[in-house]
C-alpha cells in the first residue's frame, strides 16, 4: 500500500510534465526518421549511374554543381585580419556621438523658402505659422533683409535681390552646410502653399539612389520639346546626389546660361549639365498641383485636383494662406476620421472570427482594452468632481476648487458628452445640459484618461415636447501618439562638484559619509570632487581659537588627503544662526566655475557611482535640473523590533520610503543658478529675509524657465536618523522637516503592530 501511494504520488507530481515530454519524445523521433530518410536518398542519388543531371534553366554551370555563382562573390563572408604598423604610434579610435553619423544616415527633409524683403513680414510669416512647425529644417533665403527679422524664423540674406543671383547663392549654400546631411530638398516660394504631411509621405516612397527633379513640369519658352523645367511656384523636389552633382557646374551655368526666370534656369542647368528633365511622376509616386484662380474660395472648392493637391500657387496674401491652411487642415482630418472608421469596422469584422467573438470587442474600438488588476494594490482609484470642486487634492487635501487646466478639462469632456449624444440621437431628440451630478476620472497608463458622468439632461423632442431625464456616459481621452522629445547631448565624463553643508549636530554623521565617498569615488576614481561647507553658530565662533567644533572632521580630511595623495578637499567657514540653503550656495557659487555641475548633497547621504552617473545624465546646462527623491530608510527599532536587521545586500529591498518632504539634495549647473539668483535678487530686492523661507528647488521653481525633473531615486540611501528642526526657518520648511521625522519613523503596518504590542505588554 506505501509503494502505491509513493507511486501515486509521483504520477501526481509528473503529470503536469507529461504533455512536454510526450511532446519532445515525438519530435526526436521524426527528426531521426526524416534525418535517415533523407540520407538514404542522398546515398542513392550519388550511387546512381548515369549522366549528372543537366542544371537547371537559367542557372549557371557553379551553381549546379553546389558552387556560387560569378555574381554572388560580395555575400561570400570575409574576414578581415587586423594588421596594425609597429612603426606607427598608437591612435586612439574617436567614436561619434551618435550611431546615426557612423552608420552615414542622413535626415530625410530640408526645406528652402525663397522670399524677398517686400513679403518677408507678410507671406513669409504665414508660411512659417502655418507649415514651419511639421518640417524638420526649414530656412528662410533673400536678398536683403529688413532691419528686424519675425520671431522663429532662421533668415539667410546674401545681399543681392537679382532672382538669378539669389537661386545661385542659395542651391551654394545648401550645399555648403546641409549637402551631406539630408537626402532630399525640397525648395518652395514664399506665395506658396504646400501641404507640409503630405510632402513628408512623398519622400518616404522615392528611393534616394536616383537623381530626382520632381515639381509641376512645364515647357521652356521657344526650347526643346521634350525638355522640361519645375514651376519654382509650385515647388520642387531635389535628390541629394543630383545635388552633389549639379554643384561643380553651378558656376557655369551662372556665366552660362541667360534667364529672367530662376526656376527656369536652374532647370536648364539641370538639363544641359546632368541631362535630367522635370517629371511630375516618379516610382509610382505623383506630384499632384492646384492653380489658384483670381478671388478664389478655398471653402468651396470641392474638386479632386484640390484635395489631391501638394502645393498650390500663387497665394496672393496671408489671409488666403490661412484659409488654405483651415481647408487643407479640415480635409486632412475628415480622412482621418474616415480611416479610423474603417478601421473599427475592419476590427469587428476580424474580431467576430476569433474564439471570444464579439465579446471580445473592447470600447472604443481600437484602444487598449482597460487595465486588470492582478491584485488589490494594482487597482487604479477614481478621482471624484463636480463642476465647481475636486475631491482628490495634489496636496492631499480632501476637497480643492477645480481650476486651472483641471477646470477646462472637465468643461470640455462634459461638452464632447453632450454633442456625441445629440449627434447619435438627432433630429428625434435634443439635449441639453442641466446639471453634472457626478463625475468620476482616472489615468489609466494602457490607454489614456477615463471617464464616467452622471449628467441631468433636457431632451427635447420634434414637436416641443421636452423632459428631464439623468443619463450615465462614459468617455475615453486616448493616449496620443508617442513623440521622442529631442534633449540636448550629455555624457557621463562631466565632473561633479559634491557640496556638504555641516552643522554642529551632523558631526555623528561624517564619518560613515567620508568612509563612503572615499570607497565610492575615490577608489573607483570616478571623476567627483568634495566641498565641505562649515557652518557656524556665532557662539561657536568665537571659541573657534580655544576650540574648534569642527576640528574632528578637519582631521579627517587631513587623513583622507594622506591617503590620496591626488585629492584636496576644501572647506568654506560660515557663520549664521539660520543656515539658509540659498544664502549657503551664494557663497560656494562665487568660489567656482559657472560650468561646475553641483550636486547638494546631505550628511546623512551614501554617495554611490550609480547616483552620480544618473545625476550627470539627468542635469543638462541650461535646459534641466534634477531634484532626487531618496529613500529614507525606517526606524530600526520599529521595524524589526529586536529581530535581526535586514542585511546590508539587500540593498532596495531594505525597509523604508522615498522621502518626498525632503529638497535637501539636487544636482545643477552653477551657470543656471547664477541665472536664476539674478532674477531673484531683482525681484526681493534688499530685503534678504525672505532667503530664509526658500530652498534652492524654490529658486528655479520661480525664477527659471528650466524644466524642474523631479523623480524619486533607488540609488540615493539613507540610513534612518531624527532630524533636528530649526524653528528659526519658515513655516513650510520647519512644516516639511516634522513630515519627514514623522513619516520616517515607519509605516502604518509597523506602527500598528508596535501599538498592539504596547497595548499587550500594557494590559498584561
Amino acid at each position: 500500500v506505501a509503494a502505491a501511494m509513493r507511486l501515486g504520488a509521483v504520477l501526481s507530481a509528473l503529470r503536469p510534465a507529461l504533455p512536454l515530454l510526450l511532446g519532445l519524445s515525438l519530435g526526436c523521433s521524426l527528426s531521426l526518421l526524416r534525418a535517415s530518410w533523407s540520407h538514404g536518398a542522398a546515398e542513392e542519388r550519388c550511387l546512381a549511374p548515369g549522366p549528372p543531371a543537366p542544371p537547371a534553366r537559367g542557372a549557371p554551370p557553379e551553381a549546379a554543381e553546389g558552387k556560387p555563382g560569378p555574381g554572388h562573390e560580395d555575400f561570400r563572408p570575409r574576414i578581415v585580419p587586423y594588421y596594425r604598423d609597429p612603426n606607427k604610434p598608437y591612435k586612439k579610435v574617436l567614436r561619434t556621438r551618435y550611431i546615426q553619423t557612423e552608420l552615414g544616415f542622413h535626415e530625410r527633409l530640408f526645406v528652402a523658402v525663397l522670399t524677398s524683403k517686400a513679403t518677408l513680414n507678410t507671406l513669409a510669416v504665414a508660411v512659417n505659422k502655418t507649415v514651419a512647425h511639421h518640417f524638420p529644417r526649414l530656412l528662410y533665403f533673400t536678398g536683403l533683409r529688413s532691419a528686424k527679422v519675425p520671431h522663429g524664423m532662421v533668415l539667410v540674406a546674401h545681399g543681392d535681390e537679382r532672382p538669378i543671383w539669389l537661386m545661385y547663392e542659395t542651391m551654394n549654400y545648401i550645399h555648403q552646410h546641409f549637402g551631406s546631411d539630408y537626402d532630399w530638398f525640397y525648395i518652395m516660394q514664399d506665395d506658396t502653399y504646400a501641404q507640409a504631411e503630405q510632402v513628408k509621405a512623398l519622400v518616404t516612397h522615392l528611393s534616394i539612389n536616383q537623381d530626382v527633379y520632381l515639381g509641376r513640369a512645364e515647357e521652356f519658352i521657344g526650347g526643346d520639346e521634350q525638355a522640361r523645367y519645375c514651376h519654382g511656384g509650385f515647388g520642387y523636389l531635389l535628390s541629394r546626389s543630383l545635388l552633389l552633382k549639379l554643384h561643380p557646374h553651378l558656376d557655369s551655368c551662372r556665366n552660362e546660361i541667360l534667364s529672367v526666370r530662376p526656376d527656369e534656369w536652374l532647370g536648364r542647368c539641370i538639363i544641359d549639365f546632368l541631362g535630367i528633365t522635370c517629371v511630375s511622376q516618379l516610382q509610382g509616386q505623383h506630384y499632384h498641383t492646384y492653380e489658384l484662380a483670381k478671388n478664389t474660395e478655398p471653402e468651396k472648392e470641392e474638386e479632386e485636383d484640390f484635395q489631391a493637391a501638394l502645393a498650390v500657387h500663387p497665394v496672393s496674401d496671408m489671409t488666403l494662406m490661412y484659409r488654405l491652411h483651415k481647408q487643407f487642415s479640415r480635409i486632412q482630418l475628415d480622412r482621418v476620421y474616415q480611416e479610423i472608421q474603417d478601421l473599427q469596422m475592419q476590427i469587428r469584422n476580424l474580431t467576430a472570427l476569433t474564439p471570444a467573438g464579439e465579446a471580445g470587442v473592447t470600447w472604443p474600438v481600437g484602444i487598449n482594452a482597460p487595465f486588470l488588476p492582478k491584485s488589490r494594490f494594482e487597482v487604479i482609484s477614481w478621482d471624484y468632481f463636480t463642476e465647481q470642486h475636486l475631491f482628490s487634492c495634489p496636496d492631499g487635501s480632501p476637497k480643492c476648487e477645480l481650476s486651472g487646466a483641471s477646470k477646462a478639462d472637465v468643461s470640455e469632456i462634459i461638452e464632447s458628452a453632450v454633442e456625441q449624444l445629440n449627434r447619435l440621437y438627432q433630429p428625434l431628440l435634443r439635449f441639453s445640459k442641466r446639471q453634472l451630478l457626478n463625475g468620476y476620472r482616472r489615468f489609466d497608463p494602457t490607454r489614456g484618461m477615463e471617464y464616467t458622468l452622471d449628467l441631468l439632461l433636457e431632451a427635447a423632442t420634434q414637436k416641443g415636447h421636452s423632459h428631464v431625464l439623468a443619463k450615465r456616459v462614459s468617455l475615453v481621452r486616448p493616449l496620443s501618439k508617442v513623440e521622442i522629445i529631442p534633449m540636448p547631448y550629455v555624457t557621463e565624463a562631466t565632473r561633479v562638484q559634491l557640496v556638504l553643508p555641516l552643522t554642529v549636530q551632523d558631526l555623528d554623521f561624517v564619518a560613515n559619509f567620508l568612509d563612503m565617498f572615499a570607497m565610492n569615488t575615490l577608489d573607483t576614481h570616478d571623476n567627483a570632487l568634495l566641498t565641505l561647507l562649515f557652518i557656524y553658530h556665532p557662539y561657536d565662533a568665537q571659541r573657534v581659537g580655544q576650540v574648534d567644533v569642527f576640528a574632528g572632521v578637519k582631521a579627517m580630511v587631513g587623513e583622507l588627503e594622506k591617503r590620496y595623495a591626488e585629492v584636496k578637499i576644501p572647506w568654506i567657514s560660515v557663520k549664521t544662526e539660520v543656515p539658509s540653503q540659498v544664502k549657503l550656495m551664494d557663497i560656494v557659487s562665487k568660489k567656482h566655475p559657472v560650468d561646475t555641475l553641483f550636486f547638494l548633497a546631505s550628511v546623512w547621504t551614501e554617495i554611490n557611482m550609480e547616483f552620480l552617473n544618473r545625476c550627470r545624465m539627468n542635469t543638462i546646462s541650461n535646459w534641466q535640473v534634477f531634484f532626487p527623491v531618496h529613500f529614507q530608510e525606517f526606524n530600526p527599532a520599529l521595524v524589526y523590533r529586536g529581530e535581526q536587521t535586514a542585511s546590508s545586500n539587500t540593498d532596495f529591498l531594505r525597509d523604508g520610503h522615498f522621502d518626498r518632504h525632503s529638497f535637501a539634495e539636487a544636482c545643477f549647473y552653477n551657470s543656471d543658478y547664477m541665472t536664476a539668483r539674478t532674477k531673484l535678487a531683482a525681484d526681493i530686492l534688499d530685503r534678504d529675509e525672505v532667503l530664509e523661507s526658500m530652498e534652492v528647488f524654490d529658486v528655479f521653481l520661480h525664477y527659471s524657465g528650466l524644466h524642474l525633473f523631479r523623480a524619486v531615486e533607488p540609488g540615493l540611501v539613507q540610513k534612518y536618523t531624527l532630524r533636528s528642526c530649526n524653528p528659526r526657518l519658515s513655516e513650510e520648511l520647519y512644516h516639511r522637516c516634522v513630515l519627514s521625522n514623522l513619516e520616517g519613523l515607519a509605516s502604518r503596518s509597523h506602527l500598528a503592530m508596535a501599538l498592539f504590542e504596547q497595548e499587550q505588554a500594557n494590559s498584561t
